[in-house]
């Protein structure tokens, strides 16, 4: 549950309902003779209204700031501190207010306090390096300055216009236009009645009056402070001390007070910019300016040490054995035939776009190096594959060879034994044959002799009988 009370302002103020209610809806105007109270009109009630939020939201900002920097504060008697301003840089809308009016007059005079630092860093280092410099020339966007803060300017003449009940927006942009219709910074929009166009450095910028003069006079109203001041809570009184009661009423030419007080904290130290790129919008923060002032002079420069270590490859000769810097660096220069740059002490500084010309003779000197390298190791690399290659074929021929040798060789081995075997089968059989002619050769040899034997017998028992016939 959301408790109500907490979303009441008197409660959250601490005040009294019935002031709070005249502090938006009524005015007192003490004049000499009288004191008149006057009702508010619906408009008005919520101007009013309105103005006490920003002046609510003013005091917590400051209350805030200055608790930090109480919390985190330093020695009050240190000579060194550090300040940071967070500023993202140059402001153009579709709809252009007091508000983009202020930011970018803020960008304009940290731009010309950006080019006198730069330009002062810049001689400074021309001067220890003993160069030409005096033709360098920066632009300067004073004049844009002097449209907006001198007299009759636009600071001074919204200023002014505050001071007069029956001035308007319609009536203010129409002195400007009166007053600047020359000016080549300044510039009436067609079809406008209340509308202007400044040529800041970061582009053209058309800005609408209207709420110039209230935001302009963006005021503590009396009744505001009276109101606050008299707040139950300790906090919100000690926002509003009574002691302000007297001090302007309304803050005419205070965002040109505010930047004055930087610059004059920004010129007493030694600022270091940090410039932050938003992608496709390199304008409105001023880099391209940046830039420019850069290029106007010798944006570009190296020690000795680093220009011929970076660039030596142009002209080897000039670095061979003992050799002196500065002849070193002119013959590298030479080589490629360049002009405009200048030699200090000990720096080369080179004008913008030389640096390219100068890797760009570079590249190509490295680009002939490299094909040289890249052929060598092509060849190389090539070489290395042949011999691969051909130790591949070699070992795959040993093998064709291996495997065909031993294939022959199992194939004469097969063929041998065969023989072998064809050998002994014979023999074998030879034998077997042998052995069978010689025993059937003796069994006939054995029946023969059998046969003589018994004839042989026979005979010689008829020899006998035939004897013994005889005989008897």
């Amino acid at each position: 549950m959301v408790d109500q009370n907490a979303l009441d302002p008197k409660s959250l103020l601490r005040c009294n309902k019935k002031s709070l209610e005249n502090s938006l809806c009524k005015r007192v105007m003490v004049t000499p003779d009288e004191t008149i109270t006057k009702s508010l009109d619906v408009d008005a009630a919520a101007i009013s209204r309105d103005g006490l939020a920003k002046i609510l939201y003013s005091r917590l900002f400051d209350w805030l700031v200055n608790k930090i920097n109480h919390s985190i504060g330093q020695d009050p008697d240190s000579k060194f501190l550090i300040g940071v301003l967070d500023i993202y840089g140059f402001e153009s809308f579709k709809t252009n207010s007091f508000e983009q009016f202020c930011i970018n007059l803020t960008n304009e005079k940290l731009q010309q306090h950006f080019n006198q630092h730069v330009f002062k860093m810049e001689q400074e280092e021309y001067s220890k390096e003993e160069i030409d410099w005096s033709y360098i020339e920066f632009v300067d966007n004073q004049d844009i300055l002097d449209l907006i803060e001198k007299k009759p300017g636009g600071i001074i003449a919204l200023d002014e216009a505050c001071m007069f009940p029956r001035s308007t927006n319609e009536t203010f942009a129409q002195k400007l236009y009166q007053t600047f219709k020359n000016h080549k910074r300044f510039a009436k929009p067609k079809l406008s009645r209340s509308g202007f166009t400044i040529c800041h450095y970061a582009g053209d910028v058309t800005y609408q009056t209207e709420l110039f003069l209230d935001k302009n006079k963006d005021y503590v109203v009396p009744e505001h402070q009276a109101l606050l001041s008299s707040s139950n809570s300790s906090f919100v009184s000690s926002l509003f001390p009574l002691y302000l009661k007297n001090l302007l009423k309304h803050q005419n030419s205070l965002p040109l007070q505010q930047l004055q007080t930087l610059l004059e904290t920004l010129n007493a130290t030694e600022p270091h910019y940090v410039r932050c790129v938003k992608p496709n919008n390199l304008l409105k923060p001023g880099v391209m300016e940046a830039i420019r002032i850069s290029c106007a002079g010798y944006p570009t420069r190296r020690t000795f040490d680093e220009f011929i270590s970076r660039f030596k490859v142009l002209e080897p000769n000039a670095v061979n054995g003992s050799y002196d810097e500065v002849n070193a660096c002119r013959r590298l220069m030479d080589k490629v035939d360049l002009n405009g740059y200048q030699i200090g002490k000990t720096k080369v500084f080179l004008r913008a776009g030389q640096m390219a010309e100068l890797d760009s003779h570079r590249s190509c000197v490295l680009g002939k190096f490299a094909c040289k390298i890249q052929r060598r190791i092509r060849s190389y690399l090539e070489r290395k594959k042949f011999i691969s290659l051909r130790m591949s074929a070699i070992q795959i021929q040993a093998l064709s060879r291996g495997q065909v040798a031993r294939h022959i060789y199992g194939h004469r081995r097969r063929t041998i034994a065969a023989l072998i075997i064809q050998k002994y089968a014979r023999t074998f059989f030879a034998r077997k044959a042998y052995a069978l002619l010689s025993s059937s050769a003796i069994l006939i040899q054995a029946g023969m002799r059998g046969v003589a034997a018994r004839n042989e017998l026979r005979l010689r028992k008829k020899t006998k009988s035939a004897i013994f016939i005889q005989v008897i």
